[in-house]
C-alpha cells in the first residue's frame, strides 16, 4: 500500500505525441499542391496526363496490395490502360474511358481468377475517378475554381483532422478500422473543412451561403468516409500503408482516399443541376 502523500507504485505513462513526420508531410503537401494547381490551371491534355499518371500509380499500389506479389507484365498493362483513360476522354468523351475499362476487364478475365474481382473494382474505381475529375475541370475557367473549392475542403479537413486528433486525442472514431483516428480529429476536420469551404464559396460565387455550407460539410464528411474506407481495405489486406512514394504520407492511395467520394458528389450535384457538360457551373452557380 502507498500512503496519501506517497507516489503511485505504477504512475500512468505520459503519452508523447511524435511530430517528427510533420516536416516531410508539409514538404510533400507543398509539392503536390503546386503540381495540382499548375495542371488544373493549364487544363486540357496536361491536366489529363497528370491526373491519369497519378491514378495509374495509385492503381499500381492497388495491384500489388491485392495480389501481394511483384508486378507482372499484365499488371503493367492494366496500369497503362488506367492512365490513358483520361487522355482518351478528351477526344472521345465517355466512350474513351469506357473502352479502356472494357479492355481492362477482358485482360483481367485472362489472368488468374483469384484476384479478378478486386482488380476489376480497382480499375473501375480509378477510371471513374479520372473521368470524374476531368468532367469537373471541363474546358472553361470555372472548372479551375471548382477544383480549388473541392481541394480546399478536402485538404483542410485532412489537415485539421490530423493536427486536432494528434494534439487532443480522446475517444477513438473507429478503432477496429483505424486505431489512430479520433472523434476530436473528425470534428476538428469537419469544422475547419466546412469553414474553409464556405469562405472559398463566398469568394468565388454569389450563390446562397446555405448551399455552400451544405456542400462543404457533405464533402468534408465524405472525405473522412473515404479515408476510413481505404483504411478498412488496407486492414483487410493487412497492410499499414498503400506505398511509400510520398514522404510523411505513405502511398498515393493514402493521400487521395479522402478525395474519392467528394469528387463523385461534386460531379453528381453539378451534373444534375446544369448537365454533365457544365459540372463546374452547376456546382458553383445557383
Amino acid at each position: 500500500m502507498t500512503g496519501q502523500g506517497d507516489p503511485e507504485a505504477n504512475p500512468p505513462a505520459q503519452v508523447r505525441r511524435s511530430w517528427t513526420d510533420v516536416g516531410p508531410r508539409l514538404a510533400s503537401a507543398a509539392v503536390l499542391i503546386a503540381l495540382t494547381a499548375t495542371a488544373l490551371t493549364v487544363g486540357s491534355y496536361l491536366f489529363a496526363i497528370v491526373v491519369g499518371a497519378v491514378y495509374a500509380l495509385a492503381y499500381r499500389e492497388w495491384e500489388t496490395m491485392v495480389t501481394r506479389a511483384p508486378l507482372t507484365g499484365q499488371g503493367v498493362v492494366l496500369i497503362v490502360l488506367t492512365g490513358i483513360s483520361g487522355l482518351l476522354y478528351l477526344p472521345f468523351g465517355f466512350w474513351g474511358p469506357l473502352v479502356t475499362l472494357l479492355v481492362s476487364i477482358g485482360l483481367i478475365q485472362a489472368m488468374e481468377r483469384e484476384h479478378a474481382v478486386w482488380r476489376m473494382v480497382g480499375v473501375a474505381l480509378f477510371v471513374a475517378l479520372i473521368t470524374s475529375i476531368l468532367v469537373m475541370r471541363g474546358a472553361e475557367a470555372t472548372g479551375i475554381w471548382a477544383g480549388v473549392y473541392l481541394g480546399t475542403v478536402v485538404w483542410m479537413t485532412d489537415s485539421a483532422a490530423f493536427f486536432t486528433g494528434r494534439q487532443i486525442g480522446g475517444e477513438k472514431l473507429a478503432p477496429d478500422i483505424s486505431p489512430s483516428k479520433t472523434w476530436s480529429g473528425a470534428l476538428g476536420g469537419l469544422a475547419l473543412g466546412t469553414g474553409a469551404g464556405v469562405l472559398v464559396w463566398l469568394w468565388l460565387t454569389e450563390s446562397p451561403i446555405w448551399i455552400g455550407v451544405l456542400l462543404s460539410a457533405s464533402i468534408s464528411i465524405l472525405g473522412q468516409a473515404g479515408d476510413l474506407a481505404e483504411s478498412a481495405i488496407k486492414r483487410f489486406f493487412r497492410i499499414k500503408d498503400s506505398g511509400d512514394i510520398i514522404p510523411g504520407h505513405g502511398g498515393l492511395m493514402d493521400r487521395l482516399d479522402s478525395l474519392t467520394f467528394g469528387v463523385f458528389l461534386v460531379v453528381l450535384v453539378g451534373g444534375l443541376h446544369a448537365g454533365f457538360g457544365s459540372v463546374a457551373e452547376g456546382l458553383l452557380n445557383w
